[in-house]
């Protein structure tokens, strides 16, 4: 059991919905028009963000490696009774794609998580349709954070090359909320990256 098997019921406590409703409310300005797309929410968790933004969607695919985090997706979607969305249980390097594709991507607080962040974003951009576009929401680098399984944020600019590197386009990102205690209790930025494929 992975430690996001762990946390999964206790996920959803009052600080991570209050983050998870400040990041949705910035997805939600970059989206646009979505009525016939496709919709990735990479590394989703218990579906805070995704679930968020999926009316607009003709489908929703929630894809995570953590079986209890699926699992409570799963009882979302059946309590709001929502048509357009599935899940699956796995990781992107790892287990490759699954020949999956999708119009938009979104991939909220994820890539801390990821040792091999090319790896990942070369995985996500094979699975993303021509024209489409991937949102990335994560930390910016704060050097007071040290952990050997964590990142401790990014910095924009050198992201954006790693995201250009991969084939990515039109690539911008800027920080759009600055909070106490978010990231290993330390104060921290979050910063949305948008590229397009």
């Amino acid at each position: 059991m992975n430690i996001f098997d762990k946390i999964a019921h206790h996920y959803d406590s009052p600080k991570q919905l209050a983050l998870a409703n400040i990041i949705t409310t910035e997805i939600h300005k970059k989206l646009g028009n979505v009525t016939e797309a496709t919709l990735l929410d990479y590394g989703c968790g218990t579906g805070l963000i995704g679930l968020e933004i999926a009316a607009g969607f003709k489908e929703i695919l929630f894809v995570d490696p953590s079986e209890e985090m699926i699992r409570i997706v799963d009882q979302k979607i059946e309590q709001t009774k929502r048509t357009n969305a599935t899940t699956l249980v796995g990781s992107f390097p790892k287990e490759n794609t699954f020949e999956l594709t999708a119009d938009v991507i979104v991939v909220s607080l994820v890539l801390l998580h990821v040792p091999d962040t090319i790896g990942l974003l070369t995985s996500l951009y094979q699975t993303l349709n021509h024209g489409g576009r991937i949102l990335v929401v994560d930390f910016d680098r704060n050097e007071k954070i040290s952990h050997d399984k964590v990142h401790n944020g990014f910095v924009q600019v050198e992201l954006r090359k790693q995201f250009e590197e991969v084939g990515f386009r039109s690539v911008t990102s800027e920080t759009f909320y600055q909070g106490a205690n978010l990231f290993m209790n330390q104060d921290a930025s979050i910063f949305i990256l948008s590229a397009e494929k």
